[in-house]
């Protein structure tokens, strides 16, 4: 069964933070806030699932606070009046220091994960179908928040250490010559698509990052590298494919494919060597003319975090980094739905690839 339905994630949205669930809540429905919690002398933030852009009606209020050393509340508002607090008397959260929050709906309760391990389970208070938003506030600064219907693999726990519909697979050996060394949307604009989310849950770099504190780089064999993973109907208008992942410590290149069977229509290819992001095309064997030019300076940094938008058109791809437009690269193979192949290779740790 594929994924359908899904919500294309918010990239990078700026805290406080309200945006609607489209849809609502469902059984099944997992949401994952990814970002870090800044070093300052706040010693609060919240994650609220809830109805409509007030806070009236809160389904689960999620309350880390690092006073009395360090403990989360989880609650429920209902018309403006909180009910019995439940705290866990545990702080799994770190300042100055990334995160990955996850929530499952399902059929009684939230399933609550921090970094990849179970953290709490909070029973429904109120109809859960009810909430249509979710808000962050407090001291955190947010990646990114994407939606995952898990109802595609519902033997396989929900925040598990690798998340994926289908089987990971190592590219195949490609005869011919080896390719060379490796606006956004917002979430709201897009329409839904069919979508297949594979997440390692590992700790990721931080979007904006202290230079005082290196974003953690972890070589998890579970996530292989080179990734290899299908395209489910190929490609067409309005389809995006969303990569992130951490770019490692001296890096040298590396390459984002969308492979038409032996062919790469799209060729995305950070250079660092070079500070350059080149883009090509490969048909039979020979590349075609690459393009440089970029708006701004290069939006890939050696170890730290990125975030790659890919949306395609009918006439060009539109590609965002961290939520910043890029380019626009015209189609060269014009047989969208023949371009059902994602690759990624060279050096980097992938945390999140949506096809």
């Amino acid at each position: 069964m594929a994924v359908s339905g899904a919500q294309p994630p918010y990239l990078s949205p700026v805290v406080p933070f309200s945006g609607i669930i489209q849809g609502g809540l469902q059984v099944g429905l997992q949401i994952t806030v990814n970002g870090s919690v800044l070093n300052t002398s706040t010693s609060r933030f919240a994650v609220n699932l809830q109805t409509g852009f007030g806070d009236n009606d809160i389904a689960l209020h999620f309350n880390p606070r690092f006073e009395d050393g360090g403990y989360v509340v989880c609650n429920t508002k209902q018309k403006g009046c909180w009910g019995n607090e439940e705290r866990r008397m545990q702080m799994p959260f770190q300042k100055g220091r990334p995160f990955q929050l996850c929530f499952l709906v399902q059929p009684s309760d939230f399933k609550v994960t921090v970094n990849g391990s179970f953290f709490v389970q909070y029973s429904h208070r109120v109809p859960f179908h009810l909430v249509d938003n979710i808000s962050v506030s407090g001291a955190v600064q947010l990646s990114y928040i994407s939606f995952q219907n898990t109802h595609v693999a519902p033997d396989q726990s929900a925040c598990s250490r690798v998340q994926s519909s289908q089987p990971v697979h190592f590219p195949p050996k490609f005869k011919g010559r080896k390719p060379k060394p490796p606006g956004v949307r917002t979430a709201n604009q897009a329409p839904f698509t069919q979508t297949i989310i594979h997440t390692v849950q590992t700790t990721p770099g931080q979007m904006f990052p202290n230079p005082a504190i290196p974003p953690p780089v972890y070589q998890n064999p579970s996530y292989p590298m080179p990734f290899f993973t299908s395209i489910p109907g190929g490609l067409y208008p309005s389809k995006s494919i969303v990569i992130s992942g951490i770019v490692l410590p001296g890096a040298q290149r590396f390459c984002i494919d969308l492979r038409s069977g032996n062919d790469i229509a799209f060729h995305l290819n950070p250079r660092f060597n070079e500070n350059a992001v080149v883009r090509n095309t490969q048909i039979n064997n020979r590349w075609g003319t690459e393009e440089r030019s970029l708006p701004g300076k290069m939006p890939f940094i050696q170890g730290q975090y990125f975030l790659v938008w890919i949306m395609c058109e009918g006439y060009c791809f539109k590609v965002s980094v961290d939520g910043q437009h890029q380019f626009d690269y015209y189609h060269r193979v014009n047989n969208l739905t023949a371009i059902n192949h994602l690759q990624v290779t060279g050096d980097v740790q992938l945390t999140h690839v949506q096809t």
